[in-house]
């Protein structure tokens, strides 16, 4: 008895997290795939010159510098809202201020080879406004000992 009265409630509560009320239901009815896809296609995109840089071979401590020029192939401003490097050798350095549609603008990317020794690939990952959210470039060299 108590397993049929059991059974009974969670089927009853199952039954009511199911239902969806109905303006919900018109709501989503009536909202078109195609207001996604123009948002899509008129958010902002960068566009790399290069998606990964070759400094070749430094001795350690060592520090190079590179500007992964990108240019904003969207529709509306782009704005970067953080880069992140894979391990605290590598800072990216970008500007807070929107880029337009058309224009051009930089990451410049440090890295410091202190205490690292042989083949290094660097990775910073850029989070901006764009779709896909996230472009990823490369740093990539050998550090030899002194």
């Amino acid at each position: 008895m108590k397993k049929l009265f059991f059974s009974t409630i969670a089927a009853c509560i199952f039954l009511a997290a199911c239902r969806q009320p109905q303006a919900k239901q018109q709501a989503e009815a009536t909202t078109p795939a195609a207001e996604t896809a123009a948002a899509t296609a008129n958010a902002p995109a960068m566009k790399f010159e290069k998606e990964m840089h070759d400094f070749g071979k430094i001795k350690e401590g060592e520090s190079v510098t590179y500007a992964f020029k990108f240019t904003n192939t969207g529709k509306s401003p782009l704005i970067i809202q953080d880069a992140v490097a894979t391990c605290g050798c590598t800072k990216p350095e970008w500007s807070k201020a929107p880029i337009q549609p058309g224009a051009s603008s930089e990451i410049k990317v440090t890295f410091n080879s202190a205490g690292k020794v042989g083949l290094q690939d660097k990775q910073v990952t850029i989070t901006a406004n764009t779709n896909p959210a996230q472009n990823m470039v490369h740093l990539i060299g050998e550090v030899t000992t002194k």
